[in-house]
């Protein structure tokens, strides 16, 4: 006789419990649980194990493995995910839908030498076909298998194995072992296991597609994030032109990489100088924007602070900042009425970054600052001013890391002056045309600016 067993898990983090309950324990949300089938087994179904003693071996005579990181076509996507791909890798992409997910995957599965098995469970061949077509199909070992059975999918893999498996999605897998509907909690976790499974015994790299929440969280089990390697975040308004992918966790390299695309009509173009797309081109100087040096990863990127300070009108004064901390804003704005006497108090302050970006890099303190006093005195900065430098409580201008290669890149660009921290230990350089200035104190910064 088979037996059923079935068991409540939370849609959000994949809790699981015997009965329904209101409140998660495990993430505190409400009216969560839903019910799903474990497992169906036979009783006397039990199998002598086959399993092998294994020992533990200690640490020093451990030989650590050389796990050379193969480079791809995509320098983007090398950069995000630490250099390169690692062999036998789970890599876990989410974004909105239209994004471009599905595309960046097949233009990598079309541009690379290797085998690669591309497994569809949303679009039929035909469709996968013209996308190919547009983006241009350079692989001739590009396979396509529309797909949604992990079993089948399986038992091709043990036949002919690939080079690189990409997976999309994989919300639309189903294995026969449970009797659970796709996407559910435990169908997702099973898939994902085996996938795991397969990509370990083999050390075959794996990219999985995975959904989002409307919350912008990847749909599923956070269980899901802490089984793959790799999970980055594809982001960006599918109405405009560029796109965003962004590390969140990588057990292969830094977690604070960013690799930024442009969305043509051939697919997704890498972006090779990314400060020129955030520095806009303007006839005449503007008061309330200044030029921030900031540091993403590795990656130095130059883009516009914009401020905006007007009276307020209704009361209580407005904060309001977009890619940027509010709570950060409201001490900086602290700090300008404490250390440098500036009355803010009744002014609404609007802060954007931008370009759509959102950075929390300390180096940004020094700009934002910069682009509120230009926008309060009414007063335009010079347009070849660049600023970087973190700010303290006590006014102080703190120095922030990798200064060089942030003056690197506003030289390249053609800016005349950099402000820093005095704190910040700079090379000297007889050939740097830029000219570098340095500061101890936040008022003597505007001092020095505005006269």
């Amino acid at each position: 006789m088979a037996k059923t067993k079935s068991a409540f898990f939370c849609r959000s983090c994949g809790f699981e419990s015997p009965k329904w309950i209101g409140k998660c324990p495990g993430c505190n949300q409400w009216n969560t649980f839903t019910e799903e089938i474990k497992s169906t087994q036979s009783v006397n179904a039990w199998k002598k194990s086959t399993r092998k003693i294994i020992e533990p071996t200690p640490i020093h005579e451990i030989t650590p493995a050389d796990q050379e990181k193969t480079k791809l076509s995509d320098s983007e996507l090398n950069l995000v995910l630490g250099g390169g791909l690692v062999p036998g890798a789970v890599v876990l992409i989410g974004g909105e839908p239209g994004i471009g997910k599905s595309t960046l995957l097949l233009q990598l599965a079309l541009q690379t030498s290797a085998n690669v098995l591309y497994v569809s469970g949303e679009e039929s061949e035909s469709q996968i076909k013209l996308r190919a077509e547009r983006i241009g199909i350079q692989n001739p070992n590009c396979n396509i298998l529309t797909e949604t059975l992990l079993d089948n999918i399986l038992d091709y893999l043990s036949k002919q194995q690939p080079d690189i498996l990409i997976v999309d999605s994989i919300q639309t897998l189903y294995s026969d072992s449970l009797d659970a509907t796709p996407g559910s909690v435990s169908q997702i976790r099973e898939c994902t296991g085996k996938l795991l499974q397969f990509a370990k015994e083999t050390q075959t790299p794996v990219f999985l597609i995975g959904h989002i929440t409307k919350d912008g969280a990847i749909a599923g089990p956070k269980l899901l994030e802490h089984m793959v390697d790799t999970v980055l975040q594809f982001e960006g308004d599918r109405h405009h032109f560029y796109r965003i992918l962004r590390t969140l966790k990588n057990r292969f390299g830094s977690t604070h990489e960013l690799g930024i695309y442009e969305m043509q009509g051939s697919g997704l173009i890498p972006v090779k100088n990314p400060s020129e797309i955030w520095l806009s081109q303007r006839d005449e100087p503007l008061s309330g924007i200044a030029i921030a040096g900031v540091l993403e990863g590795v990656r130095p990127l130059l883009l516009e602070v914009q401020s905006l300070v007007s009276t307020a009108v209704y009361g209580t004064p407005q904060r309001s900042a977009t890619g940027f901390d509010l709570r950060r804003l409201n001490m900086l704005l602290a700090v300008l009425e404490k250390r440098c006497g500036f009355r803010l108090g009744q002014q609404d302050v609007f802060v954007n970054l931008a370009g759509g970006l959102r950075l929390e890099d300390p180096a940004l303190d020094l700009p934002l600052m910069a682009a509120i006093m230009s926008s309060y005195q009414g007063m335009a900065l010079p347009s070849g001013y660049v600023f970087s430098g973190e700010v303290g409580l006590s006014g102080e201008v703190r120095a922030v890391q990798r200064i060089e290669q942030r003056i690197s890149e506003a030289e390249k660009l053609g800016f005349s002056d950099i402000l820093v921290s005095k704190y910040n230990k700079i090379q000297e350089d007889p050939s740097r045309k830029i000219k570098v200035h340095t500061f101890g104190k936040v008022d003597e910064v505007f001092s020095w600016v505005f006269g």
